[in-house]
């Protein structure tokens, strides 16, 4: 499996848990060229599109940013996967969210909060990178701090600065003001782009104090 397939399979028992009956009618933002969960989805019966400028290029999808997007009426729930720290306007965005929800309408929200990425778990990671052709987004990040001459903290802030990405505890600030909490957790998030290491790995190491948990899930519904 793929890190993006990985990452799927694990998220989606979250995401399942808060959806409601099928035919809802559910759209997933920034659902990426495999389709986020819209296969799921469809298989258990659920009227879902998909909204990403790298969507497939398939009916079921809208291959545009979620801010141009049209959105059908009267959405039942919309799902948004490490979508929301990218946004320019989070704000902006989770008010487009809530204006296509019916009344009572879920949001279901996976997140990183990478502000909790410190130096610790950092190494955590770095021990665990895939090797060559399987390198992935960790492997830059470790190659560019150690070609710095920064630490950790002040590489990590200048890159997320500099990617123009949210804080997990901004979103989640946003989302309350706008939603009823239903659910706000904390768990792994790296494991999919580590070699050998299951989510169960990377849970493991959180509640051992090795680690810190930078993945947030949150439910929410429309008052």
């Amino acid at each position: 499996m793929t890190p993006g397939e990985r990452w799927l399979a694990a998220t989606w028992q979250v995401i399942r848990l808060g959806l409601p009956p099928a035919p809802a009618r559910v759209v997933d933002i920034g659902c990426g060229p495999l389709g986020g969960f819209v296969p799921m989805l469809l298989s258990e019966g659920y009227d879902a599109i998909g909204i990403d400028p790298a969507a497939p290029d398939a009916p079921q999808y809208q291959r545009l940013e979620f801010e141009c997007a049209k959105l059908p009426d009267q959405v039942d729930a919309v799902v948004a996967s490490t979508s929301l720290h990218h946004v320019t306007d989070p704000a902006e965005v989770i008010d487009r969210i809530t204006s296509t929800l019916r009344s009572g309408g879920a949001v279901l929200v996976v997140e990183w909060a990478w502000e909790k990425f410190d130096e610790q778990t950092a190494d955590w990671c770095f021990e665990r990178l895939p090797p060559g052709d399987e390198a992935g987004w960790l492997n830059r990040r470790r190659d560019e701090w150690l070609a710095c001459s920064q630490g950790w903290s002040s590489y990590l802030r200048n890159w997320a600065e500099g990617e123009g990405l949210h804080h997990g505890e901004a979103l989640v600030r946003l989302l309350d003001e706008r939603l009823e909490r239903r659910l706000l957790t904390e768990g792994p998030y790296f494991f999919p782009d580590l070699a050998g290491t299951s989510e169960a790995d990377e849970q493991d190491a959180i509640e051992a104090g090795r680690i810190r948990a930078t993945r947030i899930d949150y439910a929410g519904r429309l008052r």
